[in-house]
């Protein structure tokens, strides 16, 4: 009877060498698709507004377009971060998503009728600069104003 369960326990052991040899096949499949998740484009552009509301509105504008992974808005230098899959989307579709929910960038002027439906802390002033650099201050623009 031990002989029996000796050569179960042996049989079972080539088991499980070979599903170590499926698990390297496995191993290699993620690989091509981490390549693949490396091929995204990185853009960065201007994006008038004002506040953490605007920041989640922008991002979810962004969001929403097929193919974009990330979508990161910083507040003072009014700038969009955005990665995407270039496959499945382009920089333009991003842009008219964004102002279609009433925010101005770059290329896009934002939706008249969507930028009055903001609240009122998000109304954003038109002509405000966009894409700035860390230095750079809007004091350096309100002299203008005077």
């Amino acid at each position: 009877m031990k002989k029996v369960i000796l050569s179960i326990a042996v049989i079972a052991a080539l088991g499980v060498t070979s599903c170590k040899n499926e698990t390297k096949k496995e191993t290699e499949t993620t690989t091509t698709e981490m390549s693949e998740v490396m091929a995204m484009t990185d853009l960065s552009f201007g994006v008038r507004g004002n506040c953490g509301m605007c920041k989640s509105t922008i991002e979810k504008a962004a969001n929403g377009v097929e193919g974009v992974a990330s979508a990161n808005w910083d507040v003072d230098k009014k700038k969009i971060d955005v990665t995407f899959d270039d496959t499945k989307t382009d920089a333009m579709a991003i842009h008219k998503a964004i102002a279609a929910s009433g925010y101005d960038t770059e290329k896009v002027a934002g939706d008249e009728e969507a930028y009055e439906g903001l609240p009122g802390c998000c109304k954003y002033d038109h002509d405000m600069m966009m894409n700035q650099s860390g230095e750079t201050k809007s004091d350096d623009h309100s002299d203008h104003d005077h």
